[in-house]
């Protein structure tokens, strides 16, 4: 069973820049399709940023542009490159399959100040 860290959270004023890594173990995950979801207070978990195991990748159109999504599978681990930040992508950030999701990790706190 995979078991997922996120870290790289933090608090960052509008305009600011973070990554964010996604440590894997427990099982390799070059061949799956990962994502970046976040959760904002009182709305639902929604996936950020999805990328495959060939490198092809996919956005939410509010972060196209801005954020960008790698993966190093020598060491199992997903990033998430947030440039521009805007408040509005203040949230807890989760890494997961993009299917048949393992159990979340803890999340990583993201806060954008205006």
């Amino acid at each position: 069973q995979v078991q997922l860290v996120e870290s790289g959270g933090g608090l960052v004023q509008a305009g600011g820049s973070l990554r964010l890594s996604c440590a894997a173990s427990g099982s390799n995950i070059r061949d799956r399709v990962m994502a970046w979801y976040r959760q904002a207070p009182g709305k639902q978990r929604e996936l950020v940023a999805r990328i495959n195991s060939g490198g092809g990748t996919n956005y939410v159109d509010s972060v196209k542009g801005r954020f960008t999504i790698s993966r190093d599978n020598a060491k199992n681990t997903i990033y998430l490159q947030m440039n521009s930040l805007k408040p509005e992508d203040t949230a807890v950030y989760y890494c997961n399959l993009v299917t048949n999701y393992v159990p979340w990790g803890q999340g990583t706190q993201v806060t954008v100040s205006s």
